[in-house]
Order: structure tokens, then C-alpha cells, then sequence
């Protein structure tokens, strides 16, 4: 209801907007994000809950040619090392194993396959991979080892929280960290300017033809959210629906603030 009375197309900086916010770091981001094109080997990406990371990358992943790239996702990670393969050749459309040794050929002579007679760049990103296991992290390095060491074949992301970073600088894993060719972590955008360009860039692509909130309130759901896209979501969706129950045709600061309140459970 709140859609159609506003005008809009889906809510504001939801799962459903077609263009990112261009920002500083995003930019920067595309940027590491077509090296490991380019070059293929490992990256990481880091961000705290709720600043837009997997969101990102699957826009970003949209406009990679198909017949150039193959984009496997994987997020369900909280599982053993074999069953984080067994999910991997599913995604490559193979049979799931139950003995590593022989998934691991399966898998890598699919890559193989794709690389070499079908000229296409596997692209893997492993979502949530602060949760990957001791053994996962002790072999991948071996997994991404082809012919002898001596060919990249394909291009991995692992996404996760912060402490992801603190995870592969363990001892242990020291094979992998020489892999790793770029490295991101997304913060906040807590600058006004920026962040008012960022609620403003949700409204136009949600099809807003109007200007529905004042400066004071863009500020009052900045320091709400503490800068993160969303928490910014969810706040101007809770306005959005209470304006449209009060009939009205803007988001005053009191809807606003009525809706810090309700998100926050005071």
C-alpha cells in the first residue's frame, strides 16, 4: 500500500533497487573486483552487518558476461570441509561425493574444462566465510593448485565480517594469506554529504518524483543507522508505511523519529 501511495517502484534501498550508490569506495571496490578478472586469484571482502557487501557484488556480478564468466555462490558455510565441496559441485553441476579425493578431481577437472576448452573464468564467492572451518582454510590453498602450481584457473572472494581478517592472519594459514591478491573492507558512509546522496539516490531508483524528507530528517536517519545502507532501508521503509496509514504525503521528522523508535524497541 505504502508503494503505490508514494509512487514507488519497490522500497528504497531494498534487495530489489536496480543501480548501486556510486561511492568513493564502491568505485574503488569494481575496481580490485575486474583486477581479479583480469589476474584471477583470491580476495577478501569484509564489512560489518548491514553496510551492502553481498549486495554489491551480486549487482556487480549482473553485468559479467556469461559466456566469459561462470559466478558460483556459495554462503551456506557453517558445514564441514567436504560438504562445502560437495555444495561446490552442485553448483557446477556435479554429482556430490562422499570422499574428498574424488570431489576434488571432479571439481578441478570441471574448471579445468571451462578454462581450457571453453574459455570461461570460474568466478567463486564464499559468503559468510568467517564461519569456514580449521581443515577448510589448512587446504584450500591445495584446492587452487593446478598443474603443478603453475595456472591461476579461477577467481575466489571470500566475504565475511571483520573478523575474517583476523582469522587468515593466523599462523596456520600462511599458504593461503601469499594467494591472496587484494584485499577491501567496506566501512560505513557516515559523511552527510555522502549519505545524503545515498538516500537520495534510493528514492530516485525506486522511481520517488518528489522530495520526501528534510535535511534534518536525512540527519536523524544517519545517526540512526550509523551510516550502514540497511538499517537506512529498514527506517525508511518503517516511515514510508506510517506516512501512508496517516495519509500523508512526506516523511516529517516525527514519522521519522516514530520510526528509530519502533526499529529500536522503545
Amino acid at each position: 500500500m505504502y508503494l503505490r501511495h508514494f509512487g514507488l517502484k519497490y522500497a528504497p534501498l531494498g534487495k530489489e533497487c536496480q543501480t548501486l550508490f556510486e561511492s568513493d569506495q564502491l568505485k574503488n571496490l569494481v575496481k580490485k573486483f575486474h583486477w581479479l578478472l583480469e589476474s584471477p586469484g583470491v580476495g577478501v571482502l569484509t564489512a560489518e552487518p548491514g553496510l551492502g557487501k553481498t549486495a554489491i557484488l551480486r549487482q556487480v556480478t549482473k553485468q559479467l558476461n556469461p559466456h566469459e564468466y561462470r559466478v558460483i555462490y556459495v554462503s551456506e558455510t557453517d558445514f564441514s570441509r567436504l560438504e562445502f565441496y560437495r555444495q561446490l559441485a552442485v553448483a557446477f553441476g556435479l554429482m556430490p561425493r562422499y570422499r574428498r579425493t574424488q570431489q576434488w578431481k571432479e571439481l578441478k577437472d570441471r574448471i579445468t574444462d571451462l578454462m581450457d576448452n571453453k574459455h570461461i573464468l570460474p568466478v567463486l564467492i564464499i559468503d559468510e566465510a568467517q564461519n569456514l572451518s580449521h581443515e577448510f582454510w589448512c587446504d584450500f590453498p591445495s584446492f587452487l593448485n593446478f598443474s603443478f602450481d603453475s595456472r591461476d584457473m579461477m577467481t575466489v572472494w571470500f566475504v565475511g565480517h571483520p573478523q575474517l581478517n583476523r582469522i587468515l592472519s593466523r599462523v596456520p594459514y600462511e599458504a593461503l594469506q601469499g594467494r591472496i591478491h587484494v584485499r577491501h573492507q567496506l566501512q560505513p558512509i557516515n559523511n552527510k554529504e555522502q549519505f545524503t546522496a545515498l538516500i537520495q539516490h534510493g528514492l530516485s531508483d525506486a522511481g520517488c518524483q518528489q522530495t520526501l524528507l528534510s535535511n534534518s530528517g536525512i540527519e536523524l536517519i544517519r545517526v540512526a543507522s550509523q551510516g550502514k545502507p540497511r538499517l537506512a532501508h529498514s527506517l525508511l521503509t518503517a516511515a514510508l508505511r506510517d506516512a501512508a496509514d496517516q495519509n500523508m504525503n512526506h516523511l516529517s521528522d516525527e514519522i521519522i523519529e516514530q520510526a528509530i523508535r519502533m526499529l529500536q524497541g522503545s
